[in-house]
């Protein structure tokens, strides 16, 4: 980009900034007017040529204005974005939402309900793997027809409800009995690690178990298994992005890929591995339906373990200055209210 001096790289800035402000193209005068800069409209002229040519800019029209590419917005963000403060009072609602939510859960949801409402785009939540929440309590409770009813307390204090079915019928003691052996053994370990040992147990003592100890095994075995029905990501403020359907034009598309949350949880799962906020521009998602979109997307933590991810998603047109900062405080925030509770 030998081409892209401070005079280009002035008139980039002016140019994208207008564009998002308006959505229109931008003309050789409105960029003199804006910059100031001491030069005539031909000499602007030449430069949006330049960066025409380099891949920045586009003409949509046959009129004189240019608006920026993908790739343009990319530099913009990475070269040339000025970051804004977060306003006061988004931090002064986001501390009190934090410390009023009782359940992890409730806490995320209300936070991206927030954080979708202040930028006026879709917010995305990617919760935390049950796999890495620790188990507080369990009680096994028996239904008709060797159905039985696991309540599972959590250490964030979440409580889940599952229906299991067993091969043969289980006393109300022998449940009992389930509940207390995992209670005292797995009490305050993972769920991930509370499966992985159960099944461990279950393949190396099979053979020296008495009956009553194999159904307890079964009962606990089961009780913990993994529910395929866990919802990974939520979506809040969908409707905020009907404001945008001149920038987007497949709006159904981007429902019908939030409803099946596939894509975004593997867009996502990309930000749980990087380190700060990752951005991703129109196609630099890997995917067709986000080609009109940015996603700006940050990892909370627990412990410094990066377990879930918070971000945003609307067109490639948003206010990254205000956007980025937003997604950024918010995540952590999350990680320190988490890191409090844990």
């Amino acid at each position: 980009m030998s081409k892209f001096d401070q005079r280009a790289q002035t008139l980039m800035k002016a140019l994208v900034e207008s564009y998002i402000a308006t959505g229109q193209p931008v003309g050789s005068k409105r960029l003199l007017e804006q910059t100031g800069l001491a030069v005539s409209p031909a000499t602007v002229r030449n430069v949006m040529q330049d960066l025409e040519a380099m891949g920045l800019l586009t003409a949509p029209h046959t009129s004189a204005g240019r608006i920026p590419t993908a790739q343009g917005v990319r530099v913009f963000v990475d070269q040339l974005l000025t970051v804004s403060n977060v306003e006061e009072v988004y931090l002064k609602q986001l501390q009190e939402q934090l410390g009023r939510a009782s359940e992890t859960g409730e806490m995320l949801a209300s936070v991206s309900r927030m954080l979708s409402n202040m930028t006026n785009m879709a917010g995305l939540i990617r919760v935390p793997s049950r796999d890495v929440t620790r188990v507080k309590h369990v009680e096994f409770l028996p239904l008709s027809q060797n159905k039985i009813l696991v309540i599972l307390i959590l250490d964030d204090g979440e409580v889940q409800n599952r229906v299991i079915q067993l091969d043969s019928e289980v006393s109300r003691d022998e449940l009992q009995q389930a509940s207390n052996y995992v209670n005292h053994h797995f009490a305050g370990k993972e769920l991930n690690t509370v499966r992985q040992e159960l099944l461990q147990e279950l393949k190396s003592d099979r053979a020296q178990m008495d009956a009553m100890m194999a159904s307890m095994m079964e009962v606990a075995e089961k009780g913990f298994s993994k529910d395929d029905n866990d919802d990974e990501v939520q979506v809040t403020g969908k409707s905020q992005l009907l404001n945008y359907t001149g920038d987007i034009s497949d709006l159904k598309s981007l429902f019908d890929a939030f409803a099946e949350k596939t894509q975004m949880l593997t867009l996502l799962d990309k930000c749980l591995s990087a380190d700060g906020v990752q951005l991703f521009i129109g196609e630099e998602s890997g995917y067709d339906v986000f080609s009109q979109c940015s996603v700006v997307g940050a990892p909370y933590s627990i412990d410094g373990k990066a377990v879930g991810v918070l971000a945003v998603v609307g067109p490639t047109r948003m206010a990254y200055d205000k956007v980025i900062p937003m997604v950024d405080i918010t995540a952590k925030l999350i990680s320190s209210a988490l890191k409090k509770d844990s």
